[in-house]
């Protein structure tokens, strides 16, 4: 199967190389691109499908998967479409490459509207690692209960995220059903081995594992 399937978002696609292991998502983060978290997938769960969509929206040139006003207030009109573009995205790409449900895997505005998916369209990922990830959505809807597993991972020196604000996400996510293991560590903004440590021990736990 080509790796540049025409579907409806640019992307890159690596096959997997090991039966067994969970195909991830991978969502980066503001002016990065489909090649940002290609890497980082690797390290977290080797031989896995890799599925890696780049951004539409521009921000000064720089992609986004959403619109924002200003840092850290977000178009919520925006985010609730591109949140259901993302999840259309990743049926087609289940249809196009033979994938089960992925892990998503995101960072900052990838982490953003990984979680706004959780939210609005359950049942898209088989689970989520959300790296320095905020509330997307004010006042999110009541949605049916699904047992995903959700890593969120904050940065206790994050000058972007405040530690109430990823509370309050752990909240929501929890509230949708969601099984979270929130951590916060000695970090800013940026990602440390401690989040790549943490992450490749979540996927590595049998999926009832408690949270």
């Amino acid at each position: 199967m080509s790796a540049n399937a025409p579907l409806s978002f640019v992307h890159r696609f690596e096959p997997a190389t090991e039966a067994g292991a969970p195909p991830l998502l991978l969502l980066h983060g503001t002016g990065g691109d489909e090649n940002d978290l290609i890497g980082l997938g690797r390290m977290l769960s080797p031989g896995s499908a890799l599925l890696a969509p780049r951004g539409k929206v521009l921000e000064g040139g720089m992609p986004r998967f959403f619109r924002r006003l200003a840092e850290g207030v977000f178009d919520e009109e925006d985010v609730r479409r591109r949140a259901g573009e993302l999840a259309d995205f990743v049926r087609e790409a289940r249809e196009t490459y033979g994938l089960a449900a992925p892990v998503a895997v995101g960072f900052s505005n990838g982490a953003n509207i990984a979680a706004a998916t959780l939210l609005l369209r359950p049942g898209t990922f088989s689970g989520a690692i959300l790296l320095r990830a905020m509330v997307p959505l004010a006042d999110p809807p009541a949605v049916a209960p699904t047992d995903t597993r959700v890593l969120l991972l904050s940065g206790a020196m994050d000058p972007i995220v405040p530690g109430e604000n990823a509370e309050r996400l752990a909240g929501q996510l929890r509230a949708a059903g969601a099984r979270v293991e929130h951590r916060l560590l000695p970090a800013g903004h940026g990602l440390s081995q401690a989040d790549v440590s943490l992450a490749q021990g979540w996927l590595a736990a049998p999926a009832e594992a408690v949270a």
